[in-house]
């Protein structure tokens, strides 16, 4: 449980904790970022306030996405920045016992906070320094510029930063001379994330079995443009791709544990819908696929629906 003194705190009550001396107010411009990594799912979060000579003391931003992707994951990525005001928690001693995360809690502010991960359409960031002796000229003065945090979403998107008002004001950063005046500058316009879906593998990395699929080593046969329909290995004989063949992996298959189908050549061929049921990958459901096509030629199997796949492989 966190200590008492802390439970609750804001950005600002850090700010204010933290605060040694006041100076006369000055104009200071601060930069929030976002960029994608590279071919990744991966959005790196960025503030940059070098022409400044005082300091950010604390960060409070909402992250949003346009439509119905999630935000899986979110890290703090700064050793300044590590002071996470709605998650820390402290022991009466003032050892730190849990350092939290930058995702911000949604039972502390549930009026202006942002679901967060693993499925939030959004997340509220906060985070501060905390350093002694306070001041710009300090050894332990955080830097000037830098990362915040990774964001890891699971589909096309399109990204917009805010102020988290009710953590740190209408701009969303607290500067360490509380009578600065900061300008802080947001993309004009929601940063676009192109998830990748293709890296080379025939599975799309958004597809829902994706993770399935890699804890099985990737077999190939769930690629194969008909095992959906009960195509196990892969082939044809007189002109029908499910057939007897088929059957007798199939029956091998049927109803084992994942211990037990592991032991079964091409057993994991015979999960044709993907998904698993008390425990097991080959079950009813799959039986009533194989049953359907069972025998049938070629123009009455269709291929499967592709949206989850980047090509076929044949065997």
């Amino acid at each position: 449980m966190r200590a008492a003194y802390l439970n609750g705190l804001s950005v600002v009550s850090v700010l204010l904790l933290t605060i040694a001396c006041k100076t006369v107010p000055v104009q200071a411009d601060v930069y929030i970022t976002a960029a994608q990594v590279g071919d990744t799912n991966e959005v790196i979060i960025s503030f940059d306030a070098t022409s400044e000579t005082n300091l950010v003391r604390a960060f409070a931003l909402d992250i949003k996405l346009d439509n119905d992707a999630n935000i899986v994951s979110v890290i703090g990525l700064s050793a300044d920045y590590w002071v996470y005001p709605g998650t820390i928690q402290i022991d009466a001693s003032g050892n730190v016992t849990d350092y939290g995360t930058i995702a911000g809690e949604y039972g502390d502010l549930p009026g202006d906070t942002l679901p967060g991960p693993p499925d939030g359409n959004g997340v509220t960031l906060e985070c501060a320094s905390l350093y002694a002796p306070v001041g710009p000229g300090s050894p332990n003065a955080p830097a000037k510029s830098g990362d915040l945090a990774s964001i890891i979403v699971d589909a096309d998107t399109c990204l917009t930063i805010s102020a988290n008002v009710a953590r740190a004001g209408s701009t969303g950063v607290v500067m360490e001379n509380p009578d600065e005046v900061v300008t802080v500058n947001y993309p004009v316009q929601c940063v676009e994330v192109n998830f990748p879906k293709c890296i080379g593998e025939c599975v799309k990395l958004n597809a829902p079995f994706y993770p399935d699929w890699e804890v099985w080593e990737k077999p190939a046969c769930w690629c194969y443009a008909r095992q959906c329909r009960g195509d196990i290995n892969g082939t044809f004989f007189l002109g029908k791709p499910v057939t007897g063949a088929d059957l007798i992996i199939f029956k091998t298959a049927f109803n084992k544990t994942d211990a037990e189908l592991a032991l079964v050549p091409k057993g994991i061929c015979a999960d044709l819908n993907h998904t698993s049921f008390l425990g097991k990958r080959v079950t009813g459901a799959d039986l009533i696929i194989f049953k359907e096509y069972f025998n049938l030629p070629e123009a009455s199997v269709p291929e499967c629906d592709k949206t989850h796949f980047c090509f076929w492989v044949i065997p």
